[in-house]
């Protein structure tokens, strides 16, 4: 069955290709732009999978970077509103559009008109896309190339891209049109691989990966769970993280745990020792390994890029998974309860 999802997952390497070029123009004027306004904090927000792109780059970078959802700075904006010295709020959204994008930029021109924006959408028409703040904060937009508004429910091509993109952007040394040809390369050669893997549906599916990684398992999980339809209960954890409590959740019967290996080999001994362990204790099918030379074997980059990498088993096994449901993996909750955009949620207003 073609659907919209596959084409948007298979389409993720010649995306990358083609924007590497355009990318790494603009991404230079807005290195300059920020460098210039010299932010103390660079906050990273978006809800569900693009609040994710914040993590892996908090995880990836440090430094300044705070990871605050929009779903957190909406609901409770005392949380960071009173933030100290010149403010970056970057915002990543597929649509644009979502309650909770629109919310937060109310908030700012409401109380933090000082605060930057850069917009960070795959959607040249949503308020993202074209909304400016009152000021004096500045307001940037980066437009994503327009096949990566996905059609499918879950985001796939938005995220990688979005979060490669905000790479450039904040990265000096990141180099995208050495970079993601060689990215494109590694996923090309992935993508077989993983369509071919068995479709038997576990009960519960989790997700464990260290430091950026630890944001991949957590998208990988949310990749499943949406596009199961909720069949299938997903969890996940950072490696270590893993033994102190959740893995309560791994049953003999029915549950299957993937570990991301890091490129890092000082990282990836405790990710080896953590797959070993569960392997020992619940049987070899109960365990799949991520990485390279690994039971879904990828080459990576031994760059920053290489989260996007890591995300695409999931991206698979998720439609995979969902086919093997019977469900409508392009619209997984048709006339439940979800939708692809969020939209007419109650806003409240805020009073400092």
């Amino acid at each position: 069955m073609t659907t919209f999802t596959a084409e948007e997952i298979n389409a993720q390497p010649a995306i990358w290709r083609d924007w590497a070029g355009p990318l790494a123009e603009q991404a230079a004027i807005i290195r300059d732009w920020i460098a210039a306004r010299a932010p103390s904090e660079i906050w990273l927000s978006g809800a569900g999978t693009s609040a994710y792109i914040g993590e892996v780059l908090a995880r990836q970078m440090g430094g300044n970077l705070r990871p605050w959802p929009t779903t957190d700075l909406v609901s409770v904006p005392g949380l960071a509103f009173g933030a100290k010295g010149p403010v970056l709020s970057i915002q990543f959204g597929r649509s644009g559009d979502s309650s909770e994008s629109v919310g937060l930029m109310d908030l700012l021109d409401a109380h933090r008109p000082d605060i930057d924006r850069l917009q960070i959408t795959c959607n040249a028409a949503s308020a993202m896309g074209t909304r400016q703040g009152p000021g004096p904060g500045e307001t940037r937009a980066l437009i994503l190339p327009a096949a990566t508004h996905d059609r499918g429910f879950a985001m796939t091509s938005s995220f990688t891209t979005m979060y490669l993109s905000a790479l450039a952007c904040l990265d000096p040394s990141f180099d995208a049109p050495e970079v993601l040809p060689r990215l494109a390369d590694a996923a090309q050669a992935l993508l077989p691989q993983l369509w071919s893997i068995e479709r038997a549906v576990p009960q519960r599916a989790i997700f464990l990966g260290s430091g950026a990684l630890t944001g991949i398992a957590r998208e990988s999980a949310l990749k499943v769970l949406e596009l199961t339809g909720g069949r299938t209960i997903t969890q996940w954890d950072s490696t270590l993280g893993f033994r102190h409590g959740p893995k309560a959740a791994v049953d003999v019967i029915g549950t299957m745990v993937f570990v991301m290996i890091s490129p890092d080999p000082q990282v990836a001994r405790y990710d080896l020792d953590l797959a070993a362990e569960v392997r020992r204790q619940f049987g070899a099918k109960a365990v799949m390994t991520i990485g390279k030379g690994c039971d879904i074997d990828l080459t990576p980059t031994g760059t920053p890029a290489d989260p996007a990498l890591y995300v695409l088993p999931a991206q698979i096994l998720a439609h995979r998974w969902s086919e093997a449901l019977c469900k409508n993996v392009d619209d997984p909750f048709h006339g439940m309860n979800l939708t692809r955009v969020v939209s007419g949620v109650k806003l409240y207003g805020w009073q400092p």
